[in-house]
């Protein structure tokens, strides 16, 4: 009983920490995802508080997981798990039932799982989260209150400094589709022989002024007496889903461009902003340079939008923006390519070469006349956040070696006693 209690505690102690720090990195998708929810809910007076949420859910969720997985704090650690499986056990099952949201963003963007597997999943961890709530008094506590509250508030200090990161620039890791250095008409094909969606056709015919309904196997097509008046087509089960697939480009005019801008084998800038009146206006003044350089460099220049073209407009002369014009895209498809709003990405060849959060547009001085040289640049500074990364890492593993040798140390002195008093 021993071993499976501990077996238990790290296994829900590792789901949590996994679980609040893939959320971490990205504040802004599980905000998206709880517009998702209030939305679905009629509950749109809150979107106000789904980034606070973000943060507060991320880092609820992390502490937990630390809590479990080192026994710190065990008996709040286990309170909380075990209120937090419950309550999504209960919601991922209504989820599943009613289907509102597509996903429920358990794991953000790096595990996607339909609301059915999400409801399985919550049902598996449920019972060692349990396990350890109703094994609570067999956990001995080995390190003072003091410290431990100090562990918690460093690891606290941590999940936060990732969410903050996440904020103010991209996120240190990209688990969505749209990710640097991907082909994304790659990210658009169907395989062959993956299962396909299908429908059942409901036809609605009317006889005598009574509509009533058929399906292509029952239909009256031997009775003219009725008479065809709808048909629905309703979803029977999921096929393949390739990871892009809502990717279009329209220009004001209503053409299709799409394919030019993913196979062109030059430079492409895309000025991204999924919603303009609620765009930064931060480095905005950087933004029409590079779309001037890009001009006289023979680049193309986009901006790409789901808002209208009053807005466009309006927007366009707030700005001074004068030297490209604006494409319509979908606002969901926006959001995924790139966590910021305004923010820009480079093409070439179809291939994300690079993608900057508005705070960290570049000066048109960094490109000189090689935008390769200078992707070359960019990615040796992208090695220095890992750097920083791989530092606080490091940090949480001295913290780990520091915890292992205190309870190892206080099982010494305490064998010792026992030995004692023998």
């Amino acid at each position: 009983m021993k071993l499976l209690r501990f077996f238990s505690r790290i296994i829900v102690g590792l789901v949590f920490i996994f679980s609040g720090f893939v959320k971490a990195v990205d504040p802004y998708g599980s905000a998206y995802k709880f517009e998702d929810y209030f939305t679905a809910f009629g509950m749109e007076w809150l979107h106000f508080f789904c980034l606070p949420l973000s943060f507060i859910l991320s880092g609820a969720e992390f502490l937990i997981g630390i809590s479990m997985f080192f026994a710190i704090r065990i008996r709040i650690g286990s309170w909380a798990s075990t209120l937090f499986m419950v309550f999504f056990a209960i919601l991922t099952l209504f989820l599943a039932i009613y289907d509102p949201v597509t996903d429920c963003g358990c794991f953000g963007d790096a595990f996607i799982l339909t609301n059915w597997e999400t409801f399985f999943k919550n049902l598996i961890f449920v019972v060692p989260t349990i396990f350890v709530f109703i094994s609570l008094k067999k956990f001995h506590v080995l390190l003072n209150q003091r410290l431990e509250w100090l562990i918690i508030a460093f690891f606290g200090l941590f999940i936060l400094t990732i969410s903050i990161n996440g904020y103010i620039h991209l996120p240190l890791f990209d688990f969505r589709p749209y990710n640097t250095g991907v082909y994304i008409p790659d990210g658009m094909e169907i395989p062959e022989g993956v299962p396909q969606d299908e429908y059942e056709s409901i036809l609605i015919y009317e006889k005598d002024g009574v509509q009533k309904e058929f399906t292509t196997d029952n239909y009256p097509w031997e009775d003219s007496t009725w008479v065809f008046i709808d048909a629905k087509h309703i979803l029977i089960n999921k096929g393949y889903e390739p990871p892009i697939h809502d990717f279009s480009i329209e220009t004001q005019e209503g053409d299709d461009i799409t394919d030019i801008v993913l196979y062109d084998d030059n430079f492409t800038f895309l000025f991204i902003a999924y919603d303009l009146t609620k765009s930064k206006k931060i480095n905005i003044e950087k933004i029409n340079k590079i779309a001037l350089y890009a001009i006289n460099n023979g680049y193309s220049f986009i901006g790409l939008t789901s808002s209208l073209y009053e807005e466009i407009v309006t927007f366009s002369s707030n700005n001074n923006i004068t030297d490209f014009e604006f494409c319509n895209t979908d606002e969901i498809t926006l959001k995924t390519i790139i966590r910021s709003n305004p923010g820009l990405v480079l093409l070439k060849d179809g291939i994300v070469i690079e993608k900057w959060h508005y705070n960290d547009i570049p000066d048109i001085e960094e490109f000189g006349n090689n935008l390769l040289s200078y992707k070359l640049t960019s990615s040796a500074n992208e090695s220095h956040k890992l750097k920083l990364f791989n530092i606080l890492w490091l940090s949480l593993v001295l913290i780990v070696l520091f915890i292992i040798l205190i309870k190892h140390t206080k099982r010494k002195e305490k064998k010792r006693k026992q030995i004692k008093l023998i």
